[in-house]
């Protein structure tokens, strides 16, 4: 199975909460947008400034975070990627959101993959189904 990983699926992993994604690094092969670590890394920032994560967990997060994407190959952010995004979608899409559907529909297009969206987020796994592809992570 090959996987498009968005932020949330990760920020579970991470962030140890419950329902984490049960094919969870059983996959062929892993891919995300660039800007996963950007989401990931302003999440744990902000839990950090609300005192919801204490230092230790802090470091073990971003510890983490960077053994997880060393085994996902990242999708640059290029220009194609950003005027894919900006097209409309067959339903109510946010920009990041956008960014990552973008990045995994060219992904499929471009290495002939058949790909399965990983998010938790209901919204964008709904996006998601619309293009066409097989959603994880409910």
């Amino acid at each position: 199975m090959i996987v498009y990983l968005d932020s949330s699926i990760v920020l579970r992993v991470l962030l140890r909460q419950r329902e984490v994604l049960g094919r969870w690094g059983r996959w062929e092969g892993a891919y995300s947008s660039e800007i996963l670590g950007v989401e990931v890394r302003r999440v744990i920032d902000r839990l950090r400034l609300d005192s919801t994560l204490e230092d230790q967990e802090v470091a073990s997060a971003h510890e983490e975070l960077r053994r997880i994407e060393r085994g996902i190959t990242r999708i640059a952010l290029t220009r194609t990627v950003l005027r894919r995004a900006a097209l409309p979608m067959a339903t109510s899409v946010k920009t990041l959101d956008a960014i990552h559907l973008a990045s995994a529909l060219i992904l499929q297009e471009r290495r002939s993959l058949s790909v399965v969206f990983a998010t938790h987020d209901t919204q964008q796994s709904t996006a998601a189904r619309a293009l066409g592809f097989e959603c994880a992570g409910g």
